[in-house]
């Protein structure tokens, strides 16, 4: 299976970490020598219930028994789709209570920016350097990381950057600006949390000159902070909402949430202003749906930052130089790039499942699902220190 891997499936990096999998249950990933691992990072944040929830599953295999794909998104009512979107209405402000479903995070950016380009009928996008929003040409026009698009350029004009929590660079929002799109976290830049009242600093420029706050909860979203999603934290609403990841339950899905009056423009002149064939897929739809459900009605969400304390500290360790971030997304800082190799690599070797971030090379990405246990949090934890152990013993300058 391996050379087929490499030989028929198109690759994202020269060296993939190539394990072959064989199930997945709760928190634990089995390759096919039913070997098992501990999950830290849930799908890079997706599986919000850990590996085929119960109710995930039974809910995706009810629905399969009704039908499938039947028509394009937004011409037929289907009840998974309607019922998600509603539950979301349910637990948002009452601005944000029409929401377009997507088959990505990627597009539910895509979307987002076109709507508050049609709504304001201006061009100017300003994003925050090291932002990341997906890697289609629009998502990818927004990333504040000239080394990951500029091969290809050209991508959507107008687009400018302002440094994430410098307050200076607010005042670049001007009357020209459709809309400012940020991370209400920032994720690859290493889980860069807003400070000083920053995201109602933004807010209140928005408001001043007309453009629409789009704030991307594709990671932090679904209760990953202890909320439903970060903006809570930092008491700043957004005009457009767009999710993803952990909302699909390990379904692929996303989602842009706005008012009804604007969702409204993309009805018509013209007519059908975004349009997809598989959004709101009832199957997904349904596990989206079910993932919600648990996520809005059980204790997870509370539980979420009592694991956030066992974790940090479990990695209380002279090589772990900060925990940045909130409730189950963090990323703990080694010294360098060599060292957060050595740990996620020597890691998976010993049973645990870690990764990296994006833009932050020395970053150990630590996201897994919310229904982990404290008992698995402390053995995932004792793994990272015991290797960061081994690796100050062998170099003596550390």
């Amino acid at each position: 299976m391996k050379n087929d891997f490499f030989k028929y499936q198109a690759q994202t990096s020269p060296h993939p970490l190539a394990m072959e999998i064989s199930h997945a249950e709760g928190s634990y990933i089995y390759d096919t020598n039913n070997k098992a691992y501990l999950d830290f990072v849930a799908g890079v944040s997706a599986c919000t219930l850990g590996h085929r929830h119960p109710k995930v599953v039974s809910a995706i295999k009810e629905q399969l028994d009704k039908y499938l794909h039947v028509m394009v998104y937004g011409e037929y009512i289907q009840k998974p789709a309607v019922d998600l979107t509603k539950l979301l209405a349910n637990h948002l402000p009452d601005n944000l209570e029409k929401t377009y479903l997507t088959n990505s995070g990627t597009e539910a950016v895509e979307g987002a920016i076109k709507l508050a380009k049609r709504a304001t009928g201006r061009s100017e996008i300003i994003a925050a350097k090291q932002a990341y929003h997906g890697n289609t040409m629009g998502a990818m026009s927004v990333m504040g990381y000239e080394e990951r698009k500029q091969a290809y350029r050209p991508l959507i004009p107008d687009v400018k950057f302002i440094g994430f929590n410098n307050p200076d660079d607010i005042q670049n929002i001007t009357t020209k600006t459709a809309c400012v799109i940020l991370e209400t976290i920032q994720g690859g830049a290493g889980f860069i949390e807003p400070k000083d009242n920053y995201l109602q600093q933004v807010r209140k420029q928005c408001d001043a000159v007309g453009a629409l706050l789009i704030l991307d909860e594709i990671q932090p979203g679904m209760g990953r902070t202890g909320t439903l999603f970060a903006y809570e934290h930092y008491n700043c609403i957004p005009d457009i909402l767009v999710t993803g990841k952990g909302l699909g339950g390990g379904m692929p899905i996303g989602a842009f949430t706005a008012s009804h009056e604007l969702m409204s423009l993309l009805e018509d002149n013209p007519k059908l202003g975004h349009i997809t064939t598989f959004g709101g897929h009832p199957v997904i739809a349904a596990a989206a749906l079910a993932t919600l459900t648990e996520v809005v009605e059980s204790n997870l969400m509370k539980q979420t930052l009592e694991k956030e304390r066992i974790i940090r500290k479990h990695l209380n360790h002279p090589l772990i130089n900060d925990i940045r971030g909130k409730g189950l997304m963090l990323a703990a800082i080694t010294p360098s790039a060599e060292i957060t190799n050595q740990v996620i690599l020597t890691a998976q070797e010993q049973g645990l499942i870690l990764f990296w971030l994006l833009f932050e090379p020395a970053a150990i990405r630590i996201t897994p699902p919310l229904t982990i246990s404290n008992e698995e949090l402390i053995a995932g934890c004792k793994i990272i220190t015991t290797i960061l152990d081994n690796i100050q013993k062998s170099n003596s300058s550390l």
